[in-house]
């Protein structure tokens, strides 16, 4: 009878122990066939991306992101000296409601002053988070593809970031928003406006120093897709700032649109600002 038992038991205690083992494989996570769960919205403001109490920017990270989620990053205005990323906001909200797969990002820069010149100081602020973003894409889970939007000064800035600084091709598209495009002008060394030949003072006058901040010489046929806008009627940007570098991105065969709007100025509400909502939003959607 003892003789008998023992197979039986161990016959009982190898099967006992195989079903144990499968229930204890089962438990384990697999992470290459368990399913992820996906990751929430995030929004982060005033992450420092450099020393300066102004290099901050806010992030707003899209719910279901992945390794390749594209991040638009966004520019304000005030003549290089004055503003700040709350001015770029509705732009945010505009985004957000418009585009809720993409990472947006509202950055604030150092402001020029006396003697502390835009140029290369605020480009080099833009480079210091493009290079922070790469640095943390893991950690955010987004990818290296950005754009830019940016208005007036901004506007210029994302022009020439993207036009003479984004050796990594990083650039999907850009667009401008009354950004001014040619510092070496007519229309602007010959300006008889106080306010706005101050302002320009700024870069110095130095025509090669001029030439090399001026997104319109700085443009390549490997440019990204870019977008602009402009008034007929604005005190600040000359309608040859557009248009030159309109015509200057054609004949290089870069994709690109302008959309100008005659009587506006130095930016506008109403109907026309839903209209290039629109624009905008079409660019965005074949481009980015």
């Amino acid at each position: 009878m003892r003789s008998m038992l023992i197979p039986y038991l161990l016959r009982k205690g190898v099967l006992l122990f195989v079903f144990s083992l499968f229930l204890f494989s089962c438990s384990i996570t697999d992470p290459d066939t368990d399913p992820v769960l996906p990751l929430e919205y995030i929004a982060l403001t005033d992450v420092a991306y450099g020393s300066h109490p102004r290099q901050v920017y806010d992030i707003y990270l899209p719910a279901e992101r992945t390794s390749t989620t594209k991040t638009m990053i966004l520019i304000h205005g005030g003549g290089w000296s004055s503003g700040s990323k709350v001015d770029m906001n509705a732009f945010r909200d505009i985004l957000r409601e418009q585009f809720p797969e993409v990472a947006v990002v509202n950055m604030n820069y150092r402001l020029a002053g006396p003697n502390l010149s835009p140029y290369p100081m605020q480009v080099d602020d833009i480079t210091s988070l493009v290079d922070e973003l790469r640095e943390k894409r893991k950690e955010y889970t987004i990818g290296e593809d950005i754009g830019f939007i940016g208005a007036s000064a901004g506007g210029h800035l994302a022009l020439l970031w993207s036009y003479g600084y984004d050796s990594r091709k990083q650039v999907d598209m850009v667009c401008s928003i009354v950004g001014p495009t040619n510092l070496t002008d007519e229309a602007y060394l010959n300006v008889s406006n106080l306010a706005l030949e101050e302002m320009l003072a700024q870069f110095g006058f130095d025509e090669t120093q001029l030439m090399t901040a001026s997104p319109l010489h700085r443009v390549t046929s490997d440019a990204p897709p870019t977008v602009l806008f402009y008034g007929g009627q604005d005190p600040l940007i000359p309608n040859s700032q557009g248009m030159d570098l309109r015509d200057r991105l054609a004949e290089l065969d870069v994709p690109h649109a302008f959309y100008f709007y005659p009587t506006e100025g130095h930016g506008w509400v109403g109907l026309n600002l839903l209209d290039s909502i629109v624009k905008l939003r079409a660019f965005m959607r074949e481009y980015f």
